[in-house]
C-alpha cells in the first residue's frame, strides 16, 4: 500500500495534526520519566540516607544552583545564532535527554553508611547532574510550544496533549514506583536506584521520539550582521518582571508545584503511618487523576468558548474547595482514631478527586498560557525572547518543586518526623544509624499516632495554600482575557505581516 503524501501548508511545512500533538507529548512524557522520581528524594534521602536533619538545608542549597543554572541555560539558547540541522531548541533537547540516562540515578546512589559530611556531597553533586541535565532538555521544549505553531487552536491542542503527556509520566511511576520500590512500607535503597536509571532511558526513547516528529513553523530567520543589537540578559529579566501572563503563570505554577511537591513527602508518610498502606498509595493518587482525563479532551472546546484565564481561575477555586474537604479529617468533622482511617480514607479520596478537578482545568492550557506569554513578551518589547522568559518560569517553578519539599521536611521533624527507625532486638527503636543493622529493619510506622495525625494535616494545608496562590496568580495577576489574547494576537499577526511586506 502506497504511502498517504504529505499534505503541506502555503509556507511548505507539514500541516498541523494529530502527529504534532503526540510528539509534544512525548516530550513531557519523557521529562516526567526523570521528574516523577523527585518525589522519592525526600523519603530516600531521610529514611534511607538518614538525612533528615540536614536534607532541608540541602535542598534549598541546591536551589543556589537552579537560580544560577536556568538563566544562564536559558540566555544561552537565545543568544546562539548558531545554524542547526533541524533547530536549535531540538538540539539542546537531545543533548539533555542523553544525560537525564544518568542523571536521575546520580541523585539514589545508595551509600548509607558514609559520614553525613561525604552524603551531603554525593546529594549536592547528583542533584547538580541531575538538575543541569534536565534543564537543558525542558528549558528548550517548553520553548517549542510558540514555534511548533501560532494558531491559537493548535496551541490549545498542544498544551493539551503535553498535559497528557505529563500525566501519563506522573501516573505511570505514581502507580509503579510504590509497588517497584517498596518492600512492606520500606523504601527499598537498591531498587530505587536501578529504576531511576531504567526511567532515563524511557525517557531518552519517548525525547527521540518528539525531536524526530516535531515541525517547527514559525522559527524566525536569524540575522548573522555587526549590527545585531547584543542580548542583554539584565533587560531580558526585567522584561519577565513586567510581563503579567508570565508572572501570573508562573505564581500558579508555583502553587501547583507545592501541592504536587511539597506534599508528597507528607503523603507518603500519611499512607506510611496514618493510612499504614503505602502500596494504595499510587492507586489512590491514579484515582484522583480521573478528573484531568474526562477534562481534557474538552479542552479545546472551552478555550474557544470561554477563554484560557476565565476557565482556569473557575479551577482554582475547585482547587481550594477540594483542599477544604481534606480537613474533614484532621479538624474531628468526622470521626477518626487509631487504626479506624477507612472514611477519612474515602474522604482524603474525594478532596483529591475535587483538587484534580481544579487542577486539570488549568494544567490543560497552562502550557498555552505560558506560549501566550511569550508572545505578550514580544507585544510589549519588540523581543520574543523565549528561553529567558521561560528558563524564569521554570527556575520558579523549580524553586517551589524544591523549597516546597524543604519545608515539608522541616516543618514534619518539627511536629516528630524522623529518619531511620531502626527496630532493635528487645523492640524498641533507634533513630540513629547503627552499624550492623540492615536497611529492611526500617519502620516507617514507628511515628506516634499524634505524630502521623499532624502530618495528615499538614497534606490538607500544603493543598490550600497551593489552591490560593493559583487562584492569586491566575485571577489577580495575569491579565490576558479572551478579549485581550484575541486583540494581541490581531496586532502581532499585522506586525508579522509588515514585516514580510518590507523584507520582500
Amino acid at each position: 500500500m502506497a504511502k498517504k503524501p504529505v499534505q503541506l501548508d502555503a509556507n511548505g511545512h507539514r500541516k498541523f495534526g494529530i502527529r504534532d500533538s503526540l510528539a509534544y507529548a512525548a516530550g513531557d512524557l519523557g521529562c516526567n520519566m526523570s521528574f516523577a522520581l523527585k518525589g522519592t528524594m525526600a523519603i530516600f534521602w531521610t529514611q534511607v540516607m538518614g538525612m533528615s536533619a540536614w536534607y532541608s538545608i540541602l535542598l534549598i542549597i541546591v536551589q543556589v544552583w537552579d537560580a544560577i543554572n536556568d538563566p544562564i541555560i536559558g540566555t544561552m539558547i537565545d543568544a546562539d545564532n548558531r545554524k542547526y540541522k533541524r533547530n536549535k531548541f531540538l538540539q539542546y533537547i537531545f543533548v539533555g535527554s542523553i544525560g537525564l540516562i544518568v542523571g536521575g540515578a546520580c541523585v539514589f546512589i545508595p551509600v548509607p553508611s558514609l559520614h553525613p559530611i561525604a552524603k551531603a556531597i554525593i546529594f549536592i553533586a547528583g542533584y547538580v547532574v541531575w538538575d543541569a541535565f534536565y534543564t537543558i532538555a525542558n528549558v528548550p521544549y517548553g520553548s517549542l510550544l510558540s514555534l511548533i505553531s501560532s494558531d491559537p487552536s493548535d496551541r490549545a491542542s498542544l498544551s493539551a496533549w503535553r498535559s497528557i503527556g505529563g500525566m501519563l509520566g506522573n501516573m505511570l511511576p505514581m502507580v509503579l514506583l510504590p509497588i517497584l520500590i517498596y518492600d512492606n512500607n520500606v523504601l527499598n535503597p537498591t531498587k530505587t536506584f536501578i529504576t531511576a536509571f531504567i526511567m532515563g532511558i524511557l525517557g531518552f526513547i519517548c525525547f527521540m521520539f518528539m525531536i524526530k516528529n516535531t515541525e517547527i513553523r514559525v522559527e524566525k530567520e536569524i540575522a548573522l550582521n555587526e549590527d545585531q543589537p547584543k542580548f542583554n540578559v539584565f533587560k531580558a529579566m526585567g522584561n519577565f518582571l513586567k510581563n503579567r501572563p508570565a508572572m501570573g503563570a508562573t505564581i500558579a505554577a508555583m502553587g501547583m508545584f507545592i501541592g504536587m511537591q511539597g506534599a508528597t513527602t507528607a503523603v507518603t508518610v500519611t499512607f506510611q503511618s496514618y493510612f499504614k498502606n503505602t502500596a494504595i498509595s499510587g492507586i489512590v493518587s491514579m484515582f484522583a487523576m480521573l478528573p484531568i482525563i474526562i477534562f481534557t479532551p474538552l479542552a479545546r472546546k472551552m478555550v474557544k468558548k470561554y477563554g484560557k484565564k476565565e476557565l482556569s481561575v473557575i479551577g482554582s477555586i475547585a482547587y481550594i474547595a477540594g483542599a477544604l474537604i481534606l480537613f474533614a479529617g484532621p479538624i474531628g468533622i468526622i470521626p477518626v482514631s487509631e487504626g479506624n482511617t477507612t472514611i477519612d480514607l474515602i474522604v482524603y479520596v474525594v478532596g483529591q478527586l475535587v483538587c484534580a478537578l481544579g487542577l486539570g482545568i488549568y494544567s490543560t492550557v497552562s502550557w498555552e498560557m505560558m506560549g501566550d506569554a511569550i508572545d505578550y513578551n514580544e507585544w510589549k518589547t519588540g523581543n520574543r525572547e523565549e528561553g529567558i522568559v521561560y528558563s524564569l518560569h521554570s527556575f520558579f517553578r523549580k524553586l517551589a518543586q524544591g523549597v516546597g519539599p524543604a519545608v515539608a521536611v522541616a516543618i514534619m521533624t518539627t511536629l516528630g518526623y524522623v529518619n531511620n527507625a531502626y527496630m532493635l532486638e528487645d523492640g524498641t527503636y533507634s533513630h540513629t544509624l547503627i552499624e550492623g543493622i540492615p536497611f529492611d529493619a526500617i519502620d516507617p510506622s514507628a511515628f506516634s499516632w499524634d505524630v502521623s495525625s499532624k502530618i495528615r494535616m499538614l497534606v490538607a494545608i500544603l493543598y490550600l495554600v497551593a489552591g490560593i496562590m493559583q487562584f492569586v496568580g491566575l485571577g489577580l495577576v495575569y491579565n490576558l482575557d479572551k478579549k485581550t489574547l484575541a486583540q494581541m494576537n490581531d496586532e502581532l499577526d499585522a506586525r508579522h505581516a509588515s514585516d514580510v511586506a518590507e523584507k520582500a
